[in-house]
């Protein structure tokens, strides 16, 4: 098989206008008027107000290509287009091959009729989305979707990234274009289809039964040959009887692949070829794999019904977050990009990712890095809060055929956990009939009940099928989410104003979604406002705020915990702390909940463009101080508090992640806000594995009545071998209750080698939240902790540019909380 690829240098322009301007492919129209110098930024202030008319207006691409002799030689010649935005009509040398109208296929045309020797014009006109939806609207009736002012149109009636439209945390910026590769190739036999099934066996071996499709009528044999770290493991050849053919390869002592933070990730790949009559290869393709089960089980237990994933058979509890695309403009993400957010969530000790319905099926290097990383995906069908014409003919096979081309191009990786039909449509968008509000559960049962599941049974037989999230098995067609069975999304804090300690009261069994909002940090902000903008209620933060209470509720709770911060900047990085704690006390509290509940995916990883969201990273990879955060509750081992002002008690629990047994040593000491040592203790525990226990109760009762709540801090560490592994601090009142002083934080900077720097900190009294910053940026190894004193902080930091380390001790600044309240 022979490839010509068409990526590259094309020509756009508008379906009106002769006018072009240089392309890239893949690439779409917004980021090819950018490079052109032709539109703003789209980010910038409320730019995006002035770009609307980019969804509304048709567009053209064009290219030359050569062919050879040698390459139209062969029988079959097909245009392949693994990604068209969406509303396409293809032409080559004037006469039209094909349309498309989903954003998610893989489109093959068969176009050698229409190719000659030498020079070729390829033509892609697109319409644009916007006055297609109306009219579809216009003739077949407005779908009932949640929308409102942050979405220009459900897009229910096309398949094209549901986010485009806008999202309560994104623009609306709608988009057309060759988003993926585009391709001729030139056959005369080719794979057409290769399926890996796993088979686990008793006696520590694993079967792979490989099944290949094969069009043409030159192959007469098949060979599979498996290699690992580039060592062969075991090969096989075999005449070819007909077009499909099963192969039975075994492997001998696997290594299997395990979830970050249980195991390595060793991969394999299986190459296929497929042999012609002369002993030449006619056609070859390789898959990267991983050797283990990866099962969703379910089923009853002393709490309903259970619902949690377990590795090569061993449970493990879900830790980590929502991905959305990470780009309103996809076609820009790099490599880089991708491996720079999953290396993150994987420093962080995260082993899942679920990615959302209203977003892509990611890139395939996405889903090459989460096996890399250990990261399972919970992976949903992009469907998510609209409901979808599923009585219509033509948009359920468009969906079937949509659901095959992801199925089979994502099913070979290991970090695929789970198929989930759509995002909350069973939380108020299906009733008994179509309404202005609901489809129908009929027509919803047509696409998530049989359609979706049928085709994950046929093209994936070994992923388990969630219909949706939330979704409640027990007392189903019901939109009360039941804590005994199914997932669940938690939004009584934020969207209910309920109080952080709200989430100790909930016991789900596996919690999907959940989050809190804050803003990104100055530097991030400043790229979109001017000086003038810098105010919260300023027209710009409140533009780019996508959730209409955003700002409101932001400061709701900011005046429920915290004092009123003194500028702009600290009102910032203020939000950041509260958001982590919010999720901090939700996080702590489900895992001290195991084996209850095992999965907790909070809201959300990632951010499309620079605005305030629930992301932990933002748009331009900074970490909010949630993902700090996220490094200690997430941790293998976490050491946490439990206080009842009340009782005056301290509940002490050491929940363990880890696969052994470990001996550990808990010390726990209670000071006040000046840091003055009114008790202390320790003891040695014995740490079961991947089990929560509750090790001591701190009574407290008689210090409370000394000191009061507003003066008594416990700080809680956890050693193992001698060495902190977990450390946590309780409070009986709120934060901006506490008398603190300042806390006199000395800072000893030391070079440490490749560029980075060994940051000592120490305080005379309690800091809390404590967090660096460097002008030019850097990374930290830790931020917004708590330094006790005497207790020094040791820092690695690692400047993004060449930094002396004079110039660094004297730019490094380090703040904790007092300072966001003190002029």
């Amino acid at each position: 098989m022979k490839q010509i690829s068409l990526n590259g240098a094309w020509e756009l322009r508008r379906a009106d206008d002769a006018t072009s301007i240089p392309a890239q492919v893949p690439g779409c129209v917004h980021l090819d008027l950018l490079r052109a110098g032709n539109i703003p930024d789209p980010f910038y202030r409320d730019n995006e107000l002035r770009l609307l008319w980019i969804g509304e207006t048709d567009w053209v691409y064009t290219r030359p290509f050569t062919l050879s002799p040698d390459f139209m030689a062969h029988e079959h010649v097909l245009l392949v287009c693994h990604g068209l935005d969406t509303l396409a009509a293809i032409t080559i040398n004037g006469v039209e091959v094909g349309r498309t109208d989903n954003m998610f296929r893989r489109w093959e045309f068969d176009v050698k009729a229409h190719l000659r020797i030498g020079e070729n014009t390829l033509t892609i006109r697109f319409d644009a989305p916007m006055p297609f939806l109306r009219a579809q609207e216009a003739e077949k009736g407005v779908l009932p979707a949640w929308t409102g002012d942050i979405r220009l149109n459900s897009g229910g009636w096309l398949r094209k990234e549901p986010c485009n439209f806008g999202w309560d945390w994104g623009p609306k910026a709608v988009t057309s274009g060759i988003w993926r590769d585009i391709e001729l190739i030139a056959f005369d036999t080719r794979l057409a289809d290769i399926r890996i099934q796993q088979d686990h066996r008793p006696e520590g071996t694993v079967n792979l039964s490989i099944q290949v499709t094969v069009e043409g009528s030159d192959a007469v044999a098949l060979r599979i040959e498996v290699t690992q770290e580039g060592k062969a493991v075991a090969a096989q050849q075999q005449p070819l009887s007909g077009d499909r053919q099963e192969m039975q390869i075994e492997i001998d002592h696997p290594r299997l692949w395990w979830i970050n933070g249980m195991g390595e990730q060793p991969l394999y790949d299986v190459l296929v070829q497929v042999i012609g009559a002369n002993g030449n290869i006619l056609d070859e393709a390789t898959r990267r794999i991983g050797l283990r089960t990866l099962i969703l089980e379910r089923h009853a237990d002393e709490w309903g019904e259970s619902f949690y994933f377990a590795i090569n058979g061993v449970p493990f509890f879900a830790k980590g977050a929502n991905w959305i695309p990470a780009d309103v403009f996809a076609p820009r993400l790099t490599e880089a990009d991708y491996e720079r957010l999953i290396r993150n969530a994987a420093a962080v000790h995260m082993n899942m990712l679920r990615v959302w319905g209203g977003g892509i099926y990611e890139q395939d290097v996405f889903y090459d890095l989460c096996d890399r990383y250990g990261i399972a995906i919970w992976q949903d069908f992009m469907f998510s809060c609209a409901t979808y014409p599923a009585f219509d003919v033509a948009f359920m096979d468009n969906v079937r055929a949509e659901a095959e081309d992801n199925i089979r191009r994502l099913r070979h990786h290991p970090c695929l956990a789970l198929w989930c039909g759509n995002n909350e449509l069973e939380q108020g968008l299906v009733g008994s009939k179509w309404t202005e509000h609901t489809m129908s559960w009929e027509d919803y049962s047509k696409l998530f009940d049989v359609l979706l599941p049928d085709a994950v049974h046929t093209f994936d037989p070994e992923r388990a099928y969630w219909p949706c999230s939330p979704h409640t098995p027990v007392g189903e067609r019901t939109y009360w989410m039941s804590p005994d069975s199914g997932d669940a999304h938690l939004w009584a804090v934020w969207h209910g104003k309920e109080p952080f300690e709200w989430y100790r009261t909930c016991f789900h069994r596996f919690v999907s979604e959940f989050g809190f909002q804050a803003f990104p940090e100055p530097a991030t902000v400043s790229t979109f406002t001017e000086p003038g903008d810098r105010n919260i209620t300023s027209y710009v933060m409140e533009h780019h705020q996508r959730s209409g209470i955003g700002n409101s509720t932001i400061i709701h709770y900011m005046l429920d915990w915290f004092r009123l911060p003194t500028s702009f900047e600290s009102t910032l990085w203020l939000s950041q702390i509260l958001q982590g704690m919010a999720i901090k006390y939700a996080v702590e509290h489900w895992r001290r909940n195991m084996p209850r509940t095992m999965g907790a995916l909070y809201w959300q990883l990632n951010d499309c463009w620079p605005a305030p969201s629930w992301s932990s990273i933002d748009s331009l990879g900074r970490w909010k101080a949630l993902h700090y955060l996220a490094r200690h509750f997430y941790a293998p081992l976490l050491i946490s508090g439990v206080e009842d002002p009340e009782a005056g008690t301290v509940d002490i629990h050491i929940t363990s992640d880890l696969g052994q047994s470990r001996q550990g040593m808990v010390t726990w000491a209670v000071t006040t806000a000046a840091g003055e040592v009114i008790e202390g203790g320790q003891q040695t525990v014995s740490i079961a594995p991947r089990q929560n226990s509750k090790v001591e109760t701190l009574r407290l009762a008689d210090h409370l009545a000394t000191y009061g709540q507003r003066d008594l801090l416990v700080w809680l560490t956890l050693s193992v071998d001698e060495t902190t592994i977990s450390s946590n601090l309780v409070l009986f009142a709120r934060p901006k209750h506490l008398d603190l002083a300042d806390p006199d934080i000395e800072v000893a900077v030391q070079p440490a080698g490749n560029g980075s720097y060994r940051v000592e900190l120490t305080a005379r009294r309690p800091a809390l939240w404590v967090w660096a910053t460097l002008p030019g940026g850097a990374a930290f190894s830790d931020n917004f902790f708590h330094l006790r004193p005497g207790e020094p902080k040791i820092l690695i930091v690692t400047p993004d540019t060449d930094t002396p380390a004079d110039q660094l001790a004297q730019e490094l600044r380090v703040r904790s909380l007092i300072d966001t309240y003190t002029p």
